[in-house]
């Protein structure tokens, strides 16, 4: 089951430039999920990470594994776009093994550990040769939804 942008921005909150997730290639409901993201010299964040060499801050490739999860946790049943954020709760074993430059497809995998109100997962990042990017544990808490806040990341304003 392949998901494009346009339904990736139905069930996530973040928008561009801070929506990393391009498209789902499969998910296998409360076990697992396989996202992809292209990294493009337009990124907004390249422009100053580095100059002159651009790579992918590590911090960026953590919140493309978490928003990854949030689809999984979508599909599993146990997060409502509608009605719910999700928040970190923690980060552990974070590993950053390569530059990610542009030109690269990321495969993002994200296996379940729990998945839950509370969901534990655990991630890793594949560059378009297949060599390890970066890895990580992470923790995340579905909470509801402030009752000002506004529905998919718009304000009614901008409806």
């Amino acid at each position: 089951m392949a998901i494009d942008s346009t339904p990736i921005q139905k069930i996530l909150p973040h928008r561009y430039p801070f929506l990393f997730i391009d498209r789902v290639v499969a998910v296998e409901p409360q076990k697992s999920v396989h996202a992809q993201k292209m990294v493009s010299n337009c990124d907004p964040i390249l422009q100053g990470h580095f100059p002159g060499y651009p790579i992918l801050p590590g911090v960026v490739q953590v919140e493309a594994m978490a928003q990854a999860a949030v689809i999984l946790a979508y599909h599993s049943k146990v997060f409502d776009p509608d009605k719910h954020v999700c928040y970190f709760m923690g980060i552990q074993d974070a590993k950053f093994r390569a530059p990610v430059v542009p030109g690269e497809v990321l495969d993002i995998h994200i296996q379940a550990i729990r998945v839950g109100r509370i969901g534990k997962f655990s991630g890793e990042i594949r560059g378009s040769d297949g060599s390890l990017k970066s890895s990580a544990k992470f923790t995340a808490i579905i909470d509801l939804k402030p009752t000002d806040a506004p529905k998919n990341g718009r304000a009614e304003d901008d409806v």
